[in-house]
């Protein structure tokens, strides 16, 4: 029994060591501090909690008084004669990979758009949540990515793409291979193609939702789409490394209507 023990000990330490080197700190002089994108003091457990960020800052009251907060429970779905998307994303030549402490994010320079509705959004970052933050008829999927777009006038869209634990994803070693490690670090990848996310079945939910992270604003236009990508259970695992749970619980979908497109 004590052998035992002391081998899945010395087991145990030797996977999270080589988890954690899955995620690097640029070394001196190749990092640049990022600007934060989100005040540090939410988090999503504890006193900085889903359930607190309301009283953390004025500016936060959508997360508990708004009536179209994201994520959801997708279901009861209605088939729509709406267009699925079609991203046309740009592979990013010297895109940012930031850990800005409550995810890895992507900072894209040109990195192309997508059109919903007739109008035209920028494709700004993509990011990723522990588990995923949407659920598909109650399913819960053990990660997902948000690709979020911005309109010249402002307004936001974010397509979501989930992940099943299958075959290794190359697209996802190519961030976590540059991801810091640590907080407020930021490092340079070159090659990263955020169209080789996207599923070959283009069936897709729309809804209107906000920003799942305080300020929570609404009036965001959300398509998730229907087929989740491979990743493999390593992949997983060193993001959850970092991020044990980095995702909003799901929000009543009140006097709202999820759509479904064809595919």
């Amino acid at each position: 029994m004590t052998v035992s023990i002391r081998a899945s000990l010395l087991l145990s330490a030797l996977a999270m060591a080589a988890l954690t080197a899955a995620f690097v700190d640029p070394p001196e002089g190749q990092g640049e501090e990022p600007t934060p994108t989100h005040p540090q003091h939410w988090a999503y457990g504890g006193e900085g909690g889903p359930e607190r960020w309301a009283e953390l800052s004025p500016d936060n009251k959508p997360c508990s008084i708004g009536h179209q907060q994201s994520p959801i429970d997708l279901a009861g779905a209605m088939s729509a004669s709406i267009d699925a998307p079609h991203p046309h994303w740009i592979p990013a030549q010297g895109a940012m990979v930031v850990n800005n402490g409550h995810t890895i994010q992507v900072d894209v320079p040109a990195g192309g758009s997508v059109t919903l509705d007739g109008k035209d959004y920028v494709l700004k970052q993509f990011h990723f949540h522990h588990p995923s933050e949407h659920t598909i008829d109650g399913k819960q999927f053990p990660l997902e990515v948000h690709f979020v777009h911005a309109a010249s006038d402002g307004e936001l869209a974010v397509i979501g793409v989930m992940f099943l634990e299958g075959s290794n994803n190359p697209n996802l070693d190519a961030i976590w291979a540059t991801a810091p490690g640590r907080e407020g670090k930021a490092a340079v990848a070159f090659g990263i193609d955020a169209a080789a996310f996207m599923p070959e079945q283009t069936s897709a939910f729309r809804y209107e939702g906000s920003l799942t992270t305080p300020p929570c604003s609404e009036s965001v236009h959300w398509t998730v789409m229907a087929t989740p990508v491979a990743a493999s259970p390593s992949q997983i695992a060193a993001f959850a490394a970092l991020f044990p749970h980095n995702a909003r619980p799901v929000q009543p979908l009140n006097r709202r209507y999820v759509l479904k497109t064809a595919s």
